[in-house]
């Protein structure tokens, strides 16, 4: 998932001084669980559980202040403070928060809702490319097509400040000579995007498509083909 910079050493999150992360890995874990768990994610938003005539309230306040928060997740240690993961779902755009050691309950939950309300207000959320939308078709060698589609298996979404959507400029560097055999699923490409002409990030792109090796003659013609590319 890209946690580069986390360090494990219970699934607890007990202090242990090798147990570490950062609020950037926590969001992409965040991300991942409401991506990946989609029929598990909405215990996240239960708001009071009650087992053997025990009610246990969720510490989560932003569920009772906030009715687009459905998540995810609070936390307290000594070494950490008090600390909230939320999740808020607003129209089609959902947001995630992440703050780290704060003083209090209270403090954890007001600065969580500051973070989505800014992140709605002033981000546009602006969809590029559909799920499974060719954003090119890059030529393939050694194949039984001559060509792959390219492009990505969700919907890219990039999140802009406001007024700013005009300024998207992408640029598509295809990995060539791009030989058979592709399986679908494969990185053929990296989409690089600018805004306001400064760099905005680098994406994989996917082929869409499986494209098996060429028999005999189709292998030794791109052979040919390839030493006057």
């Amino acid at each position: 998932m890209g946690l580069a910079n986390t360090h494990f050493m219970n699934a607890t999150g007990m202090p242990d001084p090798q147990h570490y992360t950062t609020a950037n890995d926590l969001a992409k874990l965040a991300r991942a669980v409401v991506r990946d768990f989609p029929d598990q994610y909405p215990i996240y938003s239960t708001k009071e559980y009650t087992y053997n005539k025990i009610t246990q309230p969720n510490r989560n306040r932003l569920l009772w202040l906030d009715p687009t928060v459905d998540g995810v997740k609070t936390g307290h240690t000594e070494s950490a403070g008090f600390c909230l993961i939320a999740s808020a779902k607003r129209g089609a755009r959902r947001l995630t928060s992440v703050v780290l050691g704060t003083a209090s309950d209270a403090v954890r939950a007001q600065e969580s809702l500051k973070l989505l309300n800014f992140g709605f207000q002033a981000f546009d959320a602006v969809k590029l490319y559909d799920k499974n939308q060719a954003v090119s078709n890059l030529k393939v060698f050694k194949g039984s097509l001559n060509t792959v589609k390219a492009g990505f298996t969700d919907d890219f979404v990039l999140s802009l400040p406001k007024g700013m959507a005009d300024k998207i400029k992408v640029q598509l560097v295809s990995r060539q000579p791009l030989l058979a055999p592709v399986q679908q699923g494969q990185q053929v490409a990296t989409l690089k995007l600018t805004v306001d002409g400064k760099p905005w990030g680098e994406h994989p792109v996917v082929a869409l498509e499986t494209v098996p090796v060429a028999g005999l003659f189709g292998r030794l013609w791109d052979t040919l083909r390839l030493w006057f590319e």
